[in-house]
């Protein structure tokens, strides 16, 4: 009887490798109050990356990725950049690509859809000198264009922006599924389209190629299989045990030439294959057990000497899904959506909201300038005049590509026009630096949001959810005559605010 509790607790035990590849994805995406509301966390824990590929846009994400992170590092200050890559590294010695293996979300998927049943493509040479593909993709989308785009000062992560489709599975899929987020289709175009073939084909790749974007084509497994050979965990080959037989490589689904080298995940299936036991975990026996390892006599007694390892197991699953749990509750009350507005200007009978046709609601946001904020507010509601409220950040390429239209535009209209440029208060520190160097005459008016429960307040009262540029137009009255979702041409802004004008006569 206390055998076949033994193992029945152990198939329960979420140390399997599926198991806990599961638990990191819902670990990483513990927001489910994101799911159901189609909306973006953007509260303190976003500071933080989590080890594997997880985009930043996934309504359930608590955490960023850590290849957009390094990509948008290179437009900032370079404190940034040394953080960045300090937690790269920090990651790549502990792990390596042991990340890959059991913590990465879209290897997980990848693996799910490689179980369908159909023929498969068997590694060769070929693949091996596919596997050198990711490498080139890193230098070039990770490094080279994002730094030749951050020397112009207009920041754009590339391999994010072209190639990623865990960003196309979790943030632009994840966000489009809910109806809530069903205007933002009229926002998409033929990157999006160009990304979600490229998501199809990953998949579809996936049930005939194990981990096809993992061996070929992923810049974040590029950059920790770099530290396979010294990462504290991870497998580890007895050079003195090896006999050199190769069951081992002949095991392993990936394009490795031998244990622990640049391609191998630590998946540890090729543990049970070894006729010598020359292969081990490194440091991480106690916790963790590899699948399909034939085990024989000597083996099941050493797994289960005294049971110490069972104990150990249930005790890292317990503290596993306590930390989940405690994720899942924390994040479903994190309160992330501003609802505080200026209550004194929401008097008379106008209908206040976000919507066309309300009166929008005002707020005191502080200016700033070259050298910062200035110490004085201003409320977007009360020019007494057409008002162009346009939300933007220096890190959004989009949003920095349009600034010129709105500039144009208060030129033009002079003092029948406001423009209001409402910085976000997340990354704000280039943005004074950025205004002095671009716009220091401009007309345009530049504030900053304000941060409510963690959330972008204005922008969130006005209606935005997670999506730069945000655009609301205002006629004379504060009334909301125009939202528009997406970037926007110089042609679409001044037909909108003559047609705004006119009205008005």
């Amino acid at each position: 009887m206390l055998m076949v509790i033994k193992e029945t607790v152990k198939k329960l035990v979420p140390t399997r490798r599926k198991l806990i590849q599961l638990y990191f994805a819902l670990l990483y995406n513990a927001n489910l109050k994101g799911f159901a509301g189609g909306n973006i966390y953007k509260g303190n824990s976003k500071n933080l990356c989590v080890p594997g590929l997880n985009c930043y846009s996934c309504p359930g994400a608590v955490g960023a990725c850590p290849l957009g992170s390094l990509q948008g590092a290179f437009s900032s200050d370079k404190s940034t950049v040394f953080y960045m890559g300090g937690i790269l590294v920090l990651f790549g010695v502990l792990f390596g690509r042991l990340i890959c293996g059991w913590a990465c979300p879209f290897g997980l998927v990848q693996e799910l859809f490689f179980k369908v049943k159909t023929p498969k493509l068997k590694k060769s040479a070929v693949t091996r000198a596919l596997s050198f593909l990711k490498y080139a993709l890193l230098v070039l989308f990770v490094f080279i264009i994002p730094i030749i785009y951050a020397l112009r000062d207009v920041p754009l992560p590339a391999f994010c922006k072209y190639i990623c489709p865990a960003g196309t599975f979790e943030g632009g899929i994840g966000l489009l599924s809910n109806k809530i987020n069903e205007s933002y289709f009229s926002m998409l175009g033929p990157i999006f389209t160009w990304k979600f073939a490229l998501l199809i084909s990953f998949v579809v790749g996936s049930v005939f190629v194990f981990r096809l974007f993992c061996r070929f084509f992923c810049p974040l497994g590029a950059l920790y299989g770099l530290f396979n050979r010294f990462s504290v965990f991870g497998i580890r080959l007895d050079g003195d045990k090896c006999i050199h037989c190769g069951a081992c490589v002949n095991k392993c689904k990936m394009d490795v030439r031998h244990v622990g080298d640049f391609e191998c995940i630590n998946c540890g299936e090729c543990i049970g294959t070894c006729p010598t036991k020359a292969i081990s975990w490194k440091g991480t026996s106690p916790v963790l057990r590899p699948n399909d390892i034939a085990t024989d006599t000597a083996t099941a007694q050493a797994n289960t000497k005294g049971g110490k390892r069972l104990a150990v197991r249930c005790i890292a699953a317990a503290l596993m899904l306590a930390v989940l749990i405690g994720a899942f509750v924390y994040y479903w009350q994190d309160s992330d959506t501003a609802s505080s507005t200026d209550e004194s200007s929401q008097s008379g009978d106008a209908v206040y909201g976000n919507q066309v046709g309300d009166t929008c609601y005002g707020y005191e946001l502080e200016l700033f300038d070259k050298d910062g904020i200035t110490g004085e507010t201003f409320d977007p509601t009360a020019t007494g005049r057409v008002t162009v409220i346009n939300f933007w950040g220096t890190w959004c390429t989009p949003c920095v590509n349009e600034l010129p239209y709105f500039e144009r535009i208060a030129e033009e209209y002079g003092d029948a026009v406001t423009v209001v440029a409402v910085h976000t208060s997340m990354a704000f520190t280039p943005a004074p630096e950025y205004v002095g160097k671009y716009y220091q005459s401009s007309p345009i008016v530049f504030v900053k949001d304000y941060t409510v429960d963690n959330s972008e307040g204005y922008y969130s009262t006005l209606g935005g959810r997670g999506t730069y540029p945000y655009t609301v137009i205002l006629d004379s009255e504060g009334v909301i005559a125009r939202i528009f979702l997406s970037s926007l041409t110089y042609d679409d802004l001044k037909e909108s605010v003559d047609g705004i004008i006119a009205n008005s006569k």
